[in-house]
């Protein structure tokens, strides 16, 4: 009984490697010819075919162009388009004022006026003068035909007349300068005096702003310098007002870099919708620049290794390494100086499984065929 055991066991081994050899041995007809399917198979998956893997499925997304943005932010404050401190031409007394704070002006206005009893008579005495100068000019007229007066005395006549014309007007303006008038248009400001006040030259009877525009005055640092220029897009956040944006450009640049800051200073009109901006109010000032085109790439495409950031480029389903400096990282997309150009296919999903040259499987398209045009390797039979 334990003979035949042992007899039958010894034949099972003898079945199992009869099989094995027609299986493996290249000679035989039913035998895997391994050189020959080595040779057909791409190097970088020979290893996944023996296992039976397939292929690294991977997303790729097409590269594109963009220009780097390059943002300047700064503080700035804000001041009227014009603003006069309105000062009387000579002193006096103020008998009437003709406007509130918040009333709104026109050019040459009359907003108060000073006590001009003096320069109404003045103005009345000059005219009499005037009118005086002008009868005797007519008498010696009509006496020169008879020789009666001479050229000389007709001459001084008419130079009288000439300078009595002149005292009218300048009578005239020292009474127009009693009516204190606005320089500009725009709002008046809190008024400092009262009627009834002593004022002088030097008295501001009211400020005048014109706040029509509004210009923000800000310093840039000296790296900006080339790039700002007159009418360059300008944004403005109103601290007091969050949430609302004005829009104006750059409308004044200094001359000259401060040594001691190293900052430009820059001046910027914005608009002032329904009057709702004031002089002195702090603003967050944003430029924008548009600088050189370099590639994008999806943000998911960018990956670490110990010589810095790198993405992988597929070139007929084969994968290849590219070396990238990340110059720019926006939400959609990030700016990379790499030898890159639009329309590569850079692996955004699935980076995990690529190898350098190894062969993959595009996301929605067909699998790459096997290379049917490398001869197979004899087998060791047929060499025999």
């Amino acid at each position: 009984m334990r003979l035949s055991k042992q007899l039958i066991f010894a034949v099972l081994i003898l079945v199992l490697a009869g099989a094995g050899w027609l299986y493996f041995y290249p000679g035989s007809k039913a035998g895997i010819d391994r050189n020959s399917t080595a040779a057909t198979e791409p190097a970088a998956n020979r290893g996944q075919r023996r296992s039976g893997q397939a292929l690294p499925l991977v997303v790729v997304r097409a590269a594109a162009e963009a220009k780097i943005n390059d943002k300047l932010s700064a503080i700035g404050t804000g001041k009227a388009k014009s603003s006069v401190a309105v000062t009387p031409f000579t002193a006096g007394r103020l008998t009437e004022i003709l406007v509130t704070s918040g009333t709104k002006v026109k050019d040459g206005d009359v907003i108060a006026r000073l006590d001009s009893e003096a320069e109404s008579i003045l103005v009345d005495k000059a005219r009499v003068a005037l009118k005086d100068a002008q009868t005797k000019l007519k008498r010696a007229e009509s006496l020169r035909s008879s020789n009666t007066v001479s050229a000389v005395q007709l001459s001084e006549a008419a130079l009288a007349v000439d300078n009595a014309a002149l005292n009218v007007r300048e009578a005239e303006l020292a009474l127009d300068r009693r009516a204190i008038k606005a320089p500009i248009g725009g709002i008046v400001g809190i008024l400092p005096i009262n009627a009834g006040n002593y004022v002088t030259i030097s008295t501001t009877v009211a400020m005048i702003d014109d706040r029509s525009d509004l210009l923000v005055d800000f310093w840039v640092p000296e790296r900006f310098a080339p790039a700002i220029s007159i009418d360059l897009p300008v944004t403005a956040t109103s601290i007091a007002r969050p949430g609302e944006t004005f829009r104006g450009a750059i409308s004044a640049i200094d001359n000259r870099v401060d040594p001691t800051s190293r900052t430009l200073h820059v001046q910027a009109k914005i608009t002032n919708p329904n009057d709702a901006l004031r002089e002195g109010m702090a603003f967050q000032m944003a430029v924008g620049f548009a600088g050189d085109t370099y590639p994008t790439v999806d943000p998911l495409a960018v990956q670490w290794g110990t010589e810095g950031a790198y993405v992988w480029k597929i070139e007929d389903n084969k994968a290849t390494r590219v070396p990238v400096r990340v110059v720019q990282r926006n939400t959609a997309y990030v700016l990379v100086d790499a030898d890159i150009k639009p329309g590569d296919q850079i692996v955004a999903e699935g980076v995990q499984s690529v190898r350098q040259d190894g062969v993959v499987q595009i996301q929605g398209q067909p699998a790459p065929e096997a290379n049917t045009s490398a001869e197979p390797t004899a087998s060791v039979g047929e060499r025999g």
